[in-house]
């Protein structure tokens, strides 16, 4: 079947997408992280960049270099890079798969990075447990890998990643 993609706008995260969002994210933390509500509404005023698309189909969520977050990853890309955007999470619904949402997204965001001077976006992906699937999209989508890290006390590996956006 080929994939088909969706017509429906990406627009901005507000307030109001806050309680879908935080039940897609929750259905997703074994890949992202468990989000409070409270914490969710901290990261949306910190993103330098939040979209959904659809009755929230999907959604993005991002920060450059001048975010005040702590996770371990966007700290690992902050002592290293002066410059950047790092992708903290991106989810698309079960229902939405298949629809081209995370690539769009990502377009968006090399669009919205690129008018906002920045040179570079930044990524992680499981390593273990592995996601080869995200893997092979962020290949696909021109990343490549720059680094690795066990994170949260020996839990979690994770593979770094980074994609030109200059021009």
């Amino acid at each position: 079947m080929a994939e088909t993609m969706s017509k429906d706008p990406i627009e901005r995260v507000s307030p109001a997408d806050e309680a879908a969002i935080l039940v897609l994210n929750n259905q997703h933390a074994a890949e992202l992280s468990w989000l409070e509500p409270e914490r969710l509404s901290f990261l949306i005023g910190q993103a330098f960049y939040a979209r959904r698309i659809g009755a929230l189909e999907a959604f993005i969520m991002c920060f450059d270099q001048d975010g005040r977050y702590d996770s371990p990853n966007f700290l690992w890309f902050r002592e290293r890079y002066p410059r950047f955007v790092y992708v903290d999470r991106v989810v698309v619904a079960a229902a939405a798969r298949g629809r081209g949402h995370a690539r769009r997204l990502y377009e968006d965001l090399f669009d919205h990075a690129r008018r906002a001077g920045h040179t570079i976006v930044t990524c992680e992906v499981n390593a273990d447990p592995p996601n080869p699937a995200s893997d092979a999209f962020h290949a696909a989508l021109g990343f490549a890998e720059v680094g690795d890290a066990v994170i949260h006390g020996g839990k979690k590996s994770v593979r770094y990643y980074a994609k030109p956006v200059a021009g």
